[in-house]
């Protein structure tokens, strides 16, 4: 009697079990759930992480030499594969040209205009890279927008006038979400400023996400040397360091402002000495947290400059 319920058991249950399985996704990833339960590795299409990287030795001279081979990289202190790397020196270039046009920088703006202009005529590739300029004070204006005419560029600098309160974090928020977000290649932000803040909605940390969500590089120039004004700011110039060294970019400090020149052309030279790497992270969560990005190269001696991290996607 037990055998005969066994049975009828089993020929109850068993096309119920049939029908169950064929209701369950057979792949993840290209791999067979079935597969899996047999030993093999699930794997998750998880987005490309992609990096944009300078690399200098002792002296602060760029180095343009080295392969894949002799870089390890990390993430969230784990080692991660690179699947792509390359010496980017032609990716296009999608520049925001922001001064800072509030009332303490008066003194000073002939020498801003002057240098971000000689810098366009100098980076600006026809045909391959576009600029767009960008003023903010008490309000936030775009004087023109993208274009690969450096001397569209130059009138439109040329004829902005300084004056009003500052609304920086305002002005790189707008940017980054509006004008460099959905953009490809490089994605640069040259900042001129005094670092001060006093009317802006946004905060440096939200800004900073927004920057590295958008993959947006801030290169920034502080005119807070003593031939800027008469006395230095040390705090705003946490500000634009911290606004530059987070999103992988650079601060400038010229002592004079005659020297705002010598900080675009040093911005220029790092911009095509610079390589790319991609991987795909081995952390499948799409939880929209922040992963901290760390490069290795095999020479300990040279110096890594890169974003610190970036947000995972949230599905």
């Amino acid at each position: 009697m037990n055998r005969i319920i066994w049975w009828l058991f089993l020929i109850v249950t068993f096309p119920i079990y049939l029908a169950a399985q064929s209701q369950i996704p057979t792949e993840l990833g290209g791999k067979s759930l079935l597969g899996a339960s047999l030993g093999e590795n699930l794997v998750v299409n998880v987005d490309l992480v992609n990096v944009i990287f300078t690399l200098t030795d002792r002296k602060g001279r760029f180095v343009t030499n080295l392969d894949q081979s002799q870089l390890k990289i990390y993430e969230d202190n784990r080692p991660q594969a690179i699947t792509n790397f390359a010496q980017e020196t032609d990716l296009p270039l999608s520049v925001g040209i922001l001064i800072d046009t509030s009332s303490s920088i008066r003194d000073k703006f002939h020498f801003e205009q002057e240098a971000a202009i000689d810098f366009l005529a100098r980076t600006l590739r026809r045909g391959k890279d576009k600029a767009f300029f960008l003023s903010f004070d008490s309000a936030i204006e775009l004087v023109q927008d993208f274009t690969d005419d450096p001397q569209v560029l130059a009138k439109a600098i040329q004829d902005v006038r300084p004056g009003g309160g500052t609304k920086l974090y305002d002005a790189i928020h707008l940017v980054c979400q509006e004008k460099l977000k959905q953009q490809t290649g490089r994605k640069i932000i040259i900042l001129i400023s005094d670092g001060d803040d006093n009317l802006s909605i946004q905060t440096l940390a939200s800004v900073l996400e927004t920057a590295q969500k958008s993959d947006v590089v801030i290169y920034a120039i502080s005119t807070n040397a003593e031939g800027f004004s008469a006395q230095a700011s040390p705090r705003n110039d946490r500000v634009l360091k911290r606004l530059a060294e987070d999103t992988g970019g650079r601060c400038f400090f010229p002592f004079k402002a005659e020297d705002l020149s010598v900080s675009f052309q040093n911005i220029g030279a790092e911009l095509r000495s610079q390589y790319s790497l991609a991987y795909r992270s081995s952390n499948p969560s799409r939880d929209g947290s922040f992963r901290a990005i760390r490069i290795e190269p095999e020479q300990r001696q040279l110096k890594v400059k890169t974003r610190r991290g970036y947000y995972a996607p949230r599905s």
